[in-house]
């Protein structure tokens, strides 16, 4: 065998063996957290104040409020969760119904909400636990228009926690607050 051969040889060899290497010193893949759990602060009675924008999309800030009890109950051994909601305001009694869903794997919650009055299940919310706070987006229009939807549950404790839920119209890049509820733990 020539110089010339046995160089491009090594050379080969010594290609293969840092790519066998290199294959065997990759950082295992990143486990995805199960967030079976991440609804779990939400579990129980309690007391809420709404505040609800008549119109986010506009330059008015006419508010509506609420007081009343959110229930929230585990099911389908804690992969789902089931909110009744029953607030009385300057318009009457208002009750409401939400699904909270698990996808195990997508790692994703939905909320899927149906109003009592209309009876029918809005576009679901879909997102996750994030920065310690949940994220829940979705679509809807609001007098013909197509709105984004974001849901965002903070500031959350043993005994209270915040929901809003904002729109935009502009794919994102604004956020008009649309509808606030401070929720507070019913004590027995």
């Amino acid at each position: 065998m020539k110089i010339p051969q046995l160089i491009g040889i090594c050379l080969l060899a010594g290609a293969i063996g840092s790519s066998a290497a290199a294959d065997t010193a990759k950082p295992p893949e990143a486990v995805q957290r199960d967030g079976q759990h991440d609804f779990d602060f939400n579990i129980g009675a309690w007391k809420t104040h709404i505040k609800r924008v008549v119109d986010p999309l506009s330059a008015s800030s006419s508010t509506i409020e609420l007081n009343g009890t959110v229930t929230v109950r585990k099911v389908w051994d804690g992969r789902a969760q089931l909110e009744e909601i029953e607030a009385d305001g300057p318009n009457g009694h208002w009750e409401a119904l939400t699904l909270f869903l698990y996808n195990p794997e997508a790692h994703q919650w939905s909320q899927n909400y149906v109003n009592a009055k209309s009876g029918m299940l809005n576009s679901p919310a879909i997102g996750g636990f994030k920065d310690g706070r949940v994220e829940l987006f979705s679509l809807d229009s609001i007098n013909g228009r197509a709105i984004l939807v974001r849901a965002v549950w903070s500031d959350m404790t043993p005994t209270s926690h915040r929901y809003q839920e904002s729109y935009s119209d502009d794919g994102g890049k604004t956020w008009a607050t649309a509808f606030t509820a401070n929720l507070t733990r019913e004590t027995q």
